[in-house]
């Protein structure tokens, strides 16, 4: 099994910039980074839930190594 890439900071915020565009996701001034994240996850058909909860199970989401939930099930 891969290891996911542990991004955060501005990395992290270039990347959700980037990875929101591409989907078509209006980024206006000032967004937060979580908020935008949790757009990207609704576009993408996860649970808008970034650094909303202590486990997750959205095994397929991009976003686990870098929100700080523990894997489980909620």
């Amino acid at each position: 099994m891969s290891e996911k890439k542990f991004k955060k900071g501005s990395q992290l915020f270039s990347f959700a910039r980037k990875k929101g565009l591409s989907l078509g996701i209006p980024q206006e001034k000032g967004i937060k980074m979580a908020d935008l994240i949790c757009r990207i996850q609704e576009k993408e058909g996860h649970s808008p839930c970034f650094q909303q909860q202590d486990t997750c199970s959205q095994t397929t989401c991009c976003w686990q190594a870098s929100c700080g939930a523990v894997m489980g099930s909620n």
